[in-house]
């Protein structure tokens, strides 16, 4: 199931003396991801039964598993077994939380007590947008957050690689993909579905366009009882945006795309001009719970935006780090680019404070 143009694609990874084909290694897993996602979606299609993949199957550790990831798990078991075999790594994915593998000295592998192994430590949500991707309705992302070995569970701040690859739905015939390799650049592709030949490769860099129209600035509303506070902070902030800044508000964009993944490839690649991710900073400020967003969600791709010139923070500028789990609450705020952090910033602070309290 190997592409063969992969090794030429690898970038190395320094740090730690990691070895330097984990990039390689990494596209590889998420080919085999997006081959069987794309398989259980198209069959599902030509069914004309799209619960055969959106059925759920039981609680993970870190959300529900549905049909089409309890097929990507079993891939994902398969890879994990064949590296463990030759060497030690830890893995994280969203439906077993931390696995720790090596080489049991007789060609297979055995589990390790922790992460203190000499290994690698990679976190992975295999379908970030499952729920778009099991309804063929928009593209979902597999997301890739690397940190060389540790005695620990990794941080955001101990990224060294990240990769947020596309997974299109059944009429896409092509996917693109973000990777960063000890922070900027980040690295753009276009690829073929068929054939993985290589349509086209830039490179993100940032720009001082700062404006506060004709653009997507969308605050991420996935919760019905949370939509009506969201909606005030958005119409206060627009509001600020056109008095202060002289904004055009018939140009103001909005987006719900169900994939913190997707909207940070978005603001990646300029579409999105900022993204505003408060559910559960809203939640404690109004003492309730909601449905957050996890370190595996967004770690790898958060690393990537930054990488692309990217400002992606907490929801009132703090800086952004967490343990990399399956149980911590992740909040975000991401702005294209610098000029634009500055510019609508104070802005976002102001309609944050008009959010509803306990």
């Amino acid at each position: 199931m190997k592409r063969g143009i992969l090794g030429a694609m690898s970038r190395q990874i320094e740090p730690h003396g990691s070895p330097a084909d984990w990039p390689a290694r990494l596209r590889e897993l998420c080919g085999r991801i997006r081959r069987e996602a794309r398989s259980a979606v198209a069959a599902a299609v030509e069914a004309g039964d799209l619960d055969l993949v959106a059925r759920p199957v039981r609680q993970g550790a870190g959300d529900v598993t549905y049909a089409i990831d309890a097929r990507v798990e079993a891939a994902i078991e398969l890879w994990f077994e064949e590296i463990a075999r030759n060497e030690p790594l830890s893995l994280l994915t969203e439906d077993t939380g931390w696995l720790h593998r090596g080489p049991d000295g007789r060609g297979g592998t055995r589990a390790l007590e922790g992460f203190d192994h000499g290994g690698p430590r990679l976190a992975l949500d295999p379908i970030d947008g499952t729920r778009n991707l099991m309804a063929d309705l928009r593209s979902a992302w597999t997301v890739v957050s690397f940190a060389p070995p540790g005695p620990l569970a990794p941080r955001l701040a101990d990224l060294s690689y990240g990769l947020v690859s596309e997974i299109p739905d059944s009429r896409g015939g092509r996917y693109r993909s973000l990777e960063a390799n000890l922070g900027p650049p980040c690295t753009l592709e276009l690829r073929e579905l068929s054939t993985d030949e290589l349509l086209s490769r830039r490179t993100l860099s940032p720009n001082s366009d700062a404006r506060v129209d004709h653009g997507y600035f969308p605050f991420f509303r996935y919760s019905p009882d949370q939509r009506p506070a969201l909606a005030g902070i958005e119409t206060t902030f627009a509001e600020r945006l056109r008095v202060h800044e002289g904004a055009n508000l018939r140009h103001f964009f909005d987006d719900q795309y169900i994939s913190n993944a997707g909207q940070l490839f978005l603001l990646s690649i300029g579409t999105y001009r900022m993204i505003a991710d408060v559910r559960g900073w809203l939640a404690r400020r109004m003492g309730t719970t909601t449905v957050n967003s996890h370190p595996y969600d967004v770690a790898g791709a958060i690393f990537c935006a930054r990488a692309a010139g990217c400002v992606v923070d907490g929801p009132l500028g703090a800086a952004l780090d967490f343990e990399l789990d399956v149980t911590t609450a992740v909040d975000f705020v991401g702005f294209v680019n610098g000029a634009t952090a500055r510019r609508l910033r104070p802005h976002l602070d102001v309609a944050l404070e008009t959010a509803p309290r306990a």
